[in-house]
């Protein structure tokens, strides 16, 4: 109640630091600051930040002092992704080159090619064209009989098709580089989820908010606390659901205060995540 008082306060303009001050302030902070690492696109689905969870958003993902500004911020994040499924009669296997398996999801592997080299797959041994049929077998039990493949497509990993399953990652992955060094097409009807990050709501976040990836130490240094919560600022933290991406701030615009944090953080070197998502999404 006292953090939603002192907000309220601060939007009527009593009290509390002058927006002029807070950028001041924010600008002379001593923050280990780092951009996010480049956007990762390997044969894991999971390779970079997981941003088709933004979908099914929890209200919990992010917290802050008040209920509505957590709401309104959660409400855009919501809708940053979209989704869809395109059906195909027939798609050649050999266009396959990523995995949702779980035990890829800190793979650095960029290829099935090498993934097919690791002491993992090493126990799959195709010589022959029926060695082929029983590894693919194994990893597709109705391929045969034309079952349809499961598929996933994301605009951050650019024309990369990943198989939707996580079973016998090594057997599939051995199966299509097979096909592809022996000229095997394999065809089966496939059924893709499409994911794309949507700019226009990209760029209503951008108009509404600063987003900017704040290092760990952040919420235990001092100065910066002061500044964020003194002035009773609205603000919300979030983090993209796995620990090689930062910790978000988020900061309302149309705030004095926590415009004038926004645009000193930045001065300060903290990196605009609504940047990374927009590179992300057209470098795929």
């Amino acid at each position: 109640m006292t953090s939603r008082l002192s907000a309220l306060a601060q939007r009527l303009g009593l009290g509390g630091a002058d927006a002029h001050n807070v950028a001041q302030r924010s600008r002379t902070l001593s923050l280990p600051f780092e951009a996010p690492g480049a956007f990762a696109s390997g044969i894991g689905w999971q390779s970079g930040a997981p941003l088709h969870r933004l979908i099914d958003l929890p209200r919990g993902a992010l917290s802050g002092p008040v209920q509505e500004d957590k709401a309104r911020i959660h409400a855009v994040l919501k809708r940053l992704v979209g989704s869809h499924r395109d059906e195909h009669p027939a798609l050649d296997l050999r266009t396959l080159d990523g995995l949702c398996h779980r035990s890829l999801q800190d793979s650095t592997l960029a290829t099935l090619d090498e993934l097919t080299q690791s002491d993992n797959c090493r126990k799959v041994r195709i010589i022959s064209y029926n060695d082929f049929t029983k590894v693919l077998g194994q990893a597709l039990p109705g391929f045969q009989r034309k079952a349809a493949l499961q598929l996933r497509r994301a605009s951050w990993h650019g024309d990369r098709l990943f198989w939707d399953d996580d079973n016998h990652a090594c057997e599939m992955a051995c199966a299509v580089v097979y096909a592809r060094r022996r000229g095997l097409e394999i065809t089966l009807p496939a059924v893709i989820q499409c994911f794309e990050l949507h700019a226009a709501v990209l760029d209503e976040l951008d108009r509404g908010f600063h987003m900017l990836a704040m290092p760990a130490r952040a919420w235990s240094d001092p100065a910066f606390m002061d500044l964020l919560l003194d002035t009773g600022m609205p603000y919300a933290r979030f983090g993209l659901f796995n620990t090689e991406t930062p910790e978000s701030l988020l900061l309302p615009k149309d705030h004095p205060q926590s415009d004038a944090f926004g645009q000193g953080l930045r001065e300060a070197g903290a990196a605009d995540v609504i940047d990374y998502l927009r590179r992300a999404s057209s470098t795929g």
